[in-house]
């Protein structure tokens, strides 16, 4: 799942060096953490979320064979 969000944002930034995920894992859930360049950050959100949200759906059906709740924050 980490690939597939580097995947899918390093082609959206202007620095894809500087994209890294991080994962939290505990029982009931796993938290993705993206971070990328603090001048991409408004492209990797997108208007009104709409990139945001995109990848959100993308991940959670990626991993919708996993019974856990799935969060992706965008740092």
């Amino acid at each position: 799942m980490k690939a597939l969000i580097e995947t899918i944002v390093q082609p959206l930034v202007d620095y894809p060096e500087e994209v890294q995920v991080t994962v939290e894992e505990t029982d009931e859930k796993i938290r993705y953490h993206l971070t990328v360049n603090e001048n991409d950050v408004g492209k990797v959100i997108g208007k009104n979320g709409r990139i945001a949200k995109a990848i959100r759906t993308v991940v959670h059906a990626a991993s919708s064979d996993i019974n856990k709740k799935i969060f992706v924050d965008i740092m």
